[in-house]
C-alpha cells in the first residue's frame, strides 16, 4: 500500500463509540499516567513498560475488560506481558484509551489494524479504517479491500470495492494487485453491473491482463472470464479484430460457442435501424453508469418547458424523468452539487424570474431556495468550492422587441451561499453580457462571448475569488453568443453560438498557460442556446437553434481523437436548455435506461420561432 498521507485523527466528532475529548477526567487520568499516580496495572513490551489504570483500558478494549476483571488478575499479579508486538505501537494504543486520539501513518496503520483487532480496541480499529478510506488511491485500494476482507471490516470492505468499481479504467493499469486476485474476485469485479468502464474493450483488457501474468495457470479460466465482458456492447468492428482475433480467444474451444453467439447477435443488430437492448441477456445489457447528464428546462413549441431528461452513458438512451417543477423555464442556469441540482433565474414567456429551486436527486423532490438580489435570463452559471455564481443576464422578458432594445445587459454577479442560504453580491464583470456561457478552472471562474445589447462579444474574462477582481483574456477568435463553455482537459472550450449573422458550428479552446486560443474541429450542426457538458471524458453539446429551428441532435467531442461523434437525440426539439453531471448517486437506476420506451413524436415540437 502507498499513501503521502499523514495524520493525527481525532475522534471527537465521530459517532456513538467516540469519547469525548476534551473532558476534564480524561485529561486528568491521562497526567496521571504520565506521572505514575494511582496506576494500578503495568503492561510490559520487552524491556519496555508503561503503567496503566485498569478501568481507562477496560472501557477502551473487552480485552482488558476480560483480563482485568477476572479473578486472578490483582490477586496473583498486575503486570501484562505482551510478546511480540512493536513498543511504540503499545503506546498508541494505550495512548488512544486515554485521548482517543492516534498518531497514524501510512508506515503503521496496517500493523496498528491488527493490534487494535487481536486486543479488541473497537475505537481504535474504527479510527484505522476511516484512514485507510480517505487514503484509497488506484494503486492501494485492492490491497486495502483485501486487508478489510482479512479483518472483518465490512464498511472499508465496501468502500475500496466501491472505490475500485469507480476507478476501475486506472486501476487494472495501475495496480499491480490486481494481478494478484484470486480467479473469483476478478470475476466477481468484471461482471458486476457497476463496474465503471466508458467501453467493454477495457473489460476484455483487464482479463488479458490478468491470464497473461500467470498464462499457463490462468488460461484455463477463458471461456469463464469471457462471459463476464458484455461482447454484444462492442461495436461489430471491434469485436472481431480486437476479441475474435485474440490469440487466447483462438486457442480456446470452449469459448467458440460464446463467440458465435455473439457475432450473430451483433449482425443481427446492425441490420436494425434503431437496435434495442435484450435486458435479459448478460452480455448485452448495459452497465450501470457513474454519472449522469441531467438535461433540465428550454424552449420547445414556441413555449418554455419543465422537462427533465437524463442520458444513461452507457446505453447511449435518453430517459424522460417524471420529476418535472412545476414552473417551466428556458433561458436559465442549473449547477450540481452533490445530489443537490439548483436550477436559477431564467424565463417562463411573461415573466424572468430571479428564483432559484432546487432538484434533490435522491428524493425526486422540488423545493425553493433563496432567490437572487436580480432577475436574471440568459444568466450564466458556475460553481466553485462549494458556492453558486449567477452572471450576467437580462432583466426585461428576452422576447420582447421593446425590451430588448431599452433593457441594458447586466454587469452584476452574485453568488449564492447555500448553507447560509444567501445572496452575496460580488465585483461587477468588466463587461455587460447577457446569453454568455460560463465554467471553473483551477480555481478561477471563466466566462466567455455573449450578447452586450448592441453587438454579439468576442470578449472573455476570468474572475478570482481571492482577490474579488474579474480581468480581461485574449479576445476569442469568433463573436458568440448563446455559446457553450466548458472546461475540458484543462483548456476552456467555447462552442458553437450565434456570430451575429448566422448560427456557426465552430469551437475553439483557450490555454490558460499560454493566454491563447487554438482552433477545435467544427461540430457536425450549426446551433446555439444548447447544453454543455464533460461526462465519460467527453464533451457533450444538446439541442439548441440551428438558425432555422430548434433541434435535438446530440454530438459528442473527444479530445484523444479530436472527433466529433452523434450520440442519441433528445426526446424534444428543445433551445435555451442547460444541463449538469450528477455523479455516485445511491438511487442511479432510477435514472437509467431500462426498457424501451414510447418517447414524444418529435415532429410536433418543431417550430422555427424558437431561438
Amino acid at each position: 500500500m502507498t499513501s503521502s498521507m499523514e495524520t493525527d485523527v481525532d475522534t471527537e466528532l465521530q459517532r456513538d463509540w467516540s469519547y469525548k475529548h476534551g473532558d476534564a477526567l480524561f485529561e486528568i487520568l491521562a497526567e496521571l499516567r504520565q506521572a505514575g499516580n494511582f496506576c494500578d496495572a503495568v503492561i510490559r513490551v520487552g524491556k519496555q513498560r508503561y503503567p496503566i489504570h485498569r478501568n481507562i483500558l477496560s472501557a477502551s478494549s473487552s480485552y482488558f475488560m476480560s483480563l482485568f476483571t477476572s479473578q486472578e488478575f490483582g490477586t496473583v499479579h498486575n503486570e501484562v506481558i505482551i510478546p511480540g508486538a512493536p513498543p511504540d505501537l503499545i503506546r498508541i494504543l494505550i495512548d488512544f484509551a486515554y485521548t482517543n486520539t492516534a498518531g497514524i501513518t501510512p508506515a503503521n496503520v496496517e500493523n496498528l489494524l491488527s493490534l487494535a483487532d487481536e486486543y479488541h480496541v473497537t475505537g481504535l480499529l474504527k479510527l484505522c479504517c476511516e484512514y485507510l478510506q480517505k487514503s484509497l488511491t488506484c494503486q492501494n485500494c485492492l490491497g486495502i479491500f483485501r486487508i478489510a476482507q482479512f479483518f472483518g471490516c465490512k464498511g472499508l470492505e465496501k468502500a475500496a470495492w466501491k472505490f475500485t468499481l469507480r476507478y476501475f479504467s486506472n486501476i487494472y493499469l495501475a495496480s499491480n494487485e490486481f494481478l494478484q486476485l484470486s480467479r473469483d474476485t476478478i470475476c466477481e469485479l468484471l461482471s458486476s453491473d457497476h463496474l465503471n468502464v466508458s467501453c467493454e474493450g477495457f473489460v476484455f483488457d483487464a482479463l488479458c491482463r490478468w491470464v497473461e501474468y500467470d498464462t499457463t495457470s490462468r488460461v484455463q479460466f477463458m471461456r469463464q472470464l469471457l462471459s463476464t465482458v458484455r461482447l454484444g456492447l462492442l461495436p461489430s468492428g471491434d469485436f472481431k479484430k480486437k476479441v475474435k482475433g485474440h490469440f487466447l480467444i483462438e486457442s480456446c474451444q470452449e469459448c467458440a460457442p460464446l463467440i458465435e453467439e455473439t457475432e450473430r447477435v451483433l449482425d443481427d443488430l446492425d441490420k436494425t435501424e434503431e437496435p434495442d437492448f435484450d435486458m435479459t441477456m448478460s452480455f448485452i445489457r448495459p452497465r450501470v453508469p457513474h454519472e449522469i447528464l441531467f438535461v433540465i428546462g428550454g424552449w420547445s413549441g414556441g413555449l418554455p418547458i419543465s422537462m427533465v431528461e437524463t442520458y444513461d452513458t452507457r446505453a447511449d438512451r435518453w430517459i424522460v424523468c417524471k420529476s418535472e417543477d412545476d414552473t417551466p423555464r428556458a433561458y436559465h442556469g442549473i449547477v450540481a452539487l452533490g445530489c443537490l441540482i439548483y436550477i436559477i433565474g431564467g424565463f417562463n414567456a411573461t415573466d424572468c424570474f430571479n428564483s432559484c429551486r432546487v432538484f434533490d436527486t435522491r428524493t425526486k423532490l422540488w423545493s425553493e431556495v433563496a432567490p437572487m438580489n436580480s432577475k436574471r435570463s440568459y444568466v450564466s452559471t458556475a460553481q466553485l468550492h462549494g458556492l453558486i455564481y449567477a452572471m450576467g443576464g437580462f432583466e426585461g422578458p428576452p422576447r420582447s422587441t421593446v425590451s430588448a432594445m431599452t433593457v441594458p445587459r447586466m454587469r452584476s454577479a452574485e453568488r449564492l451561499n447555500p448553507k447560509a442560504n444567501q445572496w452575496t453580491f460580488i465585483a461587477p464583470m468588466v463587461e455587460r453580457r447577457s446569453d454568455a456561457s460560463a465554467t471553473t478552472l483551477k480555481g478561477e471562474i471563466y466566462i466567455c462571448g455573449g450578447f452586450n445589447g448592441t453587438e454579439c462579444l468576442n470578449s472573455a474574462e476570468v474572475y478570482n475569488p481571492l482577490t474579488n477582481q474579474w480581468t480581461l483574456l485574449p479576445a476569442m477568435t469568433n463573436r458568440r453568443s448563446g455559446v457553450g463553455v466548458i472546461a475540458y482537459n484543462d483548456f476552456i472550450f467555447a462552442v458553437g453560438g450565434f456570430d451575429g449573422d448566422s448560427r456557426v458550428s465552430s469551437a475553439e479552446k483557450y490555454n490558460p498557460l499560454e493566454r491563447e486560443w487554438l482552433s477545435v474541429p467544427d461540430m457536425h450542426n450549426n446551433r446555439s442556446n444548447f447544453a454543455i457538458e464533460v461526462i465519460d471524458e467527453m464533451l457533450f453539446v444538446c439541442g439548441g437553434f440551428d438558425g432555422e429551428t430548434t433541434i435535438f441532435n446530440v454530438e459528442c467531442f473527444d479530445y484523444n481523437t479530436q472527433e466529433w461523434y452523434n450520440a442519441t437525440d433528445l426526446n424534444l426539439y428543445k433551445s435555451a436548455l442547460s444541463a449538469c453531471v450528477v455523479r455516485d448517486l445511491e438511487v442511479m437506476t432510477d435514472y437509467i435506461y431500462k426498457k424501451k420506451e414510447r418517447t414524444p413524436d418529435k415532429t410536433k415540437e418543431k417550430t422555427k420561432s424558437d431561438g
